[in-house]
């Protein structure tokens, strides 16, 4: 009886909501949109009124509001009652936690990078840790989202129970406040040029970097690298002030546009400048998206910074919350981000898919030309490219399936437990070493995930439905073994990359991100290659055309 009434009565509540909605349509649209809803409605009201189970309506509704959604963009997102509550998305760089990177794989919590000084750290939890219990709770019965386990007043002792190298041990922490900051690291390069890294636009990146500008210019620097790899983004007024550090008050930085009148707007800088003339050049690579790519786009469109590195992410789309009825709340996909010289940030165009249902990016054939302050042509195509493309920084298909599946990462953790009295020493990662990791891989089974082999696995598993496996397995062994031996020798080709990232994991194992900057000043490719065009006057003038 109490599942009929609920029936009874939460249809009418959802339809009436969604009619309301409606009204907010433009009037061209209202007809169809009405049309629609009452499709839906009286398709909703039959499925739970006549499903041979018991439906759950609130389910039911979560789920055909989630795949609706889905198929716009991975951005626009609907998050119910529960969602609400564990969404908490933490833009002040300011909260109280363990202080680490985690993940989660199946049953565990894996410790991806404990920040140096913070609670997981003086626990004494490393990365590769897999926690599997908190407190009392095991994480194989808890599907939800387990890091909110770990949070708490500050003070608070948390047990957990972790497994390092196959042997199960416990560690408490002691939760306080983590500020995880902005800027992480600044120094000096060499006499004249600073170095700062900018890893998140938070609450306080702007004032951090103004800071880091400030000291290192107390210091004698006289040029500045500013180093945006890896990082997501974050809040746009923090990527229009970092800006500002460099140009006058009153320029456009970024744009964005939609087909919503109020949703069009131009972000102005609104501040006197910190240093409009001391040069300037921005790293970017493949994980610089969003913020990151207002920075260097906009600062590359005014000729005030020489972009160098591999191009950034592409992540031009802005969205926004809203809330909606009974506690829930969408966020929504409203406009695009575009440059000050009219080129448009996103990558992938979610409103045109292939045959697959992927989203299509621009090839170079339709890029579309742009003019910088000073005259000089950029491109659009989604992203920054650079000015100075370096293509060793970009990862080859075979490095990113290391990355991406943690091959590397896992190869470092067994390779700190063999060597650990390292300490500060940098190692040189010889061909022993490489020919170690290649053996690492094949004994942990490692899976690269190729698309040819996930096409012959899958024809496999056919076979096996339609009983014909044993027909084929001498041709599928060989065609398995190709790949195989077509993987290795793509290691081969890349080991330079690959090695490069196996030292920078193992220095972040031994002296924690510090260690890794402090390492970069002297020894990064794209933090050499800066700091050459920085040191040559006529070069810089020349990219940026003065």
């Amino acid at each position: 009886m109490r599942s009929v009434l609920k029936k009874k009565y939460i249809i009418p509540v959802v339809a009436s909501s969604f009619l309301f909605v409606g009204v907010s349509f433009i009037k061209e649209d209202f007809f169809e949109v009405a049309k629609q809803i009452e499709i839906f409605t009286t398709l909703f009201k039959a499925v739970n009124a006549n499903y041979v189970d018991e439906t759950n309506p609130g389910d039911l509704m979560d789920k055909a509001i989630k795949s609706m959604l889905a198929d716009l963009d991975p951005y626009t997102n609907y998050f119910n009652e529960q969602d609400v509550v564990k969404y908490k998305i933490n833009n002040t760089g300011e909260y109280t936690e363990i202080g680490a990177l985690m993940i989660r794989k199946e049953d565990k919590l894996i410790i991806k990078e404990p920040y140096k000084n913070f609670p997981a750290d003086k626990a004494g939890l490393k990365a590769g840790d897999e926690i599997i219990q908190i407190g009392d709770i095991d994480l194989k019965d808890f599907k939800e989202d387990a890091s909110q386990l770990l949070k708490g007043g500050k003070n608070t002792k948390i047990t957990v129970k972790y497994i390092r190298q196959g042997k199960t041990a416990t560690a408490d922490i002691i939760l306080g406040e983590v500020e995880v900051k902005a800027v992480p690291f600044f120094g000096k390069i060499d006499d004249k040029t600073g170095y700062i890294v900018l890893t998140q636009f938070s609450a306080k990146a702007a004032l951090e970097t103004k800071e880091a500008l400030e000291q290192l210019k107390k210091d004698g620097a006289q040029r500045i690298v500013l180093d945006l790899r890896g990082n997501p983004g974050g809040l746009l007024n923090e990527a229009v002030s970092i800006c500002n550090l460099f140009v006058p008050k009153n320029e456009i930085i970024v744009t964005t546009k939609s087909k919503i009148e109020k949703h069009n707007n131009s972000y102005k800088t609104n501040r006197e400048p910190i240093d409009t003339e001391i040069p300037l050049a921005i790293i970017v690579d493949s994980k610089s998206a969003s913020a990151s790519e207002i920075v260097s786009g906009a600062l590359q469109d005014l000729d005030r910074a020489v972009v160098l590195g591999s191009r950034s992410f592409g992540k031009g789309l802005v969205q926004r919350p809203v809330d909606l009825t009974y506690g829930t709340q969408i966020k929504i996909t409203i406009s695009r981000y575009y440059t000050p010289s009219g080129r448009c940030i996103q990558a992938l165009d979610y409103s045109h898919k292939d045959k697959d249902g992927h989203a299509i990016r621009t090839t170079s054939d339709n890029y579309n030309a742009f003019k910088t302050k000073n005259g000089r042509t950029v491109y659009d195509g989604g992203g920054i490219l650079p000015d100075v493309v370096m293509d060793e920084t970009k990862l080859s298909p075979i490095t990113e399936k290391l990355v991406k599946n943690d091959g590397i990462f896992n190869y470092v953790t067994d390779y700190y437990y063999k060597h650990p009295n390292l300490g500060t020493t940098i190692p040189t990662i010889t061909d022993t070493d490489f020919a170690d990791f290649k053996a690492f891989l094949k004994k942990q089974n490692f899976n690269f995930d190729s698309e040819s082999e996930l096409a012959l696995k899958n024809t496999l598993a056919e076979a096996k439905k339609e009983k014909i496996d044993g027909s084929i397995s001498v041709e599928y062994q060989q065609l398995m073994s190709a790949i195989q031996r077509s993987e290795e020798t793509q290691l081969n080709q890349n080991q330079k990359e690959i090695k490069n990232l196996i030292l920078d994991e193992i220095i972040k194992r031994y002296q924690y991100k510090e260690g890794l900057y402090q390492y970069y000043i002297k020894n990064n490719s794209e933090v050499k290659k800066a700091v050459s065009i920085l040191g040559n006057a006529s070069e810089y003038n020349k990219i940026l055309k003065k």
